[in-house]
């Protein structure tokens, strides 16, 4: 399947400061595709510069196969975008919002085509002010779509609302899939990234430090499973450390954190250990390797890493 988006080595600095560092990816049309990191990873810059609002120092972006440098207006008319705060006029109603950011473009979806699609009808003349937050982030996608967009890139789209909120917007942009639409998605929430998405990039430091499906990425990780053990008392970390399979270790008082590569070795040997020592359990979990431990391990290695050579 053809790239609807291909990044390639952009960089982008403000004085000395690379924010960006050689940032490369691509997305497949019809894919989800995430963009993840900390705070002041690069994200932000990424985006500015994909858009246009910043000029990258160096790199290429094409879009639908178009370069952004030589076809800058074709290019904006394949892109929608949903930033993380959409500010209008108190009283704008989601009608005339939508006349006029369509006015800015040749081709555009009506007003009515848009209400609809994203459940606003009811709300097509209440003033911006007295709309929901969930009711406002809906209208920050169908202004998104205005001008029928190839790509959609949506920033932290969910951040703020409720649960119900969340869900119904995830089901919209599993939608935008469904329909045929690429979509580049940023957030900080990393089971949605889990859920939605079918590639994903993490950045830090302003480089690219991973990408592939999540599943993947969790696979690569070695899978380590995650164990937490409380017990009555207090039992010797040292012991716990020589269990087979056993990787890493903290305790805090009663309670032991660990990972392991094999959960049923682990448990297995950490059984005959309680029953040798006459411990009583308190509490016991298993959790399976998630995004969040890939995410939490490359990012803290990138935090520990050496800074660049100037």
């Amino acid at each position: 399947m053809a790239d609807k988006l291909v990044v390639r080595d952009l960089w982008k600095r403000y004085g000395t400061a690379e924010a960006v560092r050689g940032v490369s990816f691509s997305i497949q049309a019809g894919q989800i595709f995430g963009l993840l990191g900390p705070n002041g990873a690069g994200k932000t810059s990424t985006l500015e510069c994909l858009l246009g609002l910043r000029e990258a120092d160096s790199g290429d972006v094409e879009v639908g196969g178009l370069d952004a440098r030589k076809f800058p207006r074709e290019v904006k008319q394949k892109i929608g975008v949903a930033l993380q705060n959409t500010s209008l006029q108190d009283k704008i109603t989601p009608r005339e919002a939508l006349r006029l950011f369509g006015s800015f473009y040749p081709r555009r979806a009506t007003p009515d085509t848009l209400l609809e699609r994203f459940a606003l009808t009811d709300k097509a003349d209440a003033p911006f002010d007295s709309l929901s937050g969930g009711q406002r982030q809906r209208l920050a996608l169908a202004l998104a779509f205005v001008n029928e967009p190839e790509l959609v890139i949506l920033d932290e789209p969910t951040t703020g609302l409720d649960p119900q909120a969340r869900r119904e917007l995830h089901e919209e942009i599993l939608r935008m899939k469904r329909d045929g639409y690429t979509v580049l998605i940023t957030t900080h929430y990393l089971e949605e990234a889990e859920q939605l998405c079918d590639r994903i990039a993490i950045i830090d430091q302003g480089k690219i430090v991973a990408t592939g499906a999540p599943r993947e990425l969790i696979a690569q990780s070695s899978g380590a499973q995650s164990v937490s053990l409380t017990t009555a008392a207090a039992l010797d970390p040292a012991a716990l450390a020589l269990l087979a399979g056993v990787t890493e270790l903290r305790s805090e008082g009663a309670t032991v954190y660990f990972r392991t590569g094999d959960a049923t070795q682990t448990l297995a040997a950490l059984m005959a250990l309680l029953v040798e020592q006459g411990a009583e359990i308190a509490d016991l979990q298993v959790r399976k390797a998630s995004l969040e431990d890939v995410f939490l391990k490359l990012t803290r290695a990138e935090s520990a890493a050496p800074p660049p050579a100037p």
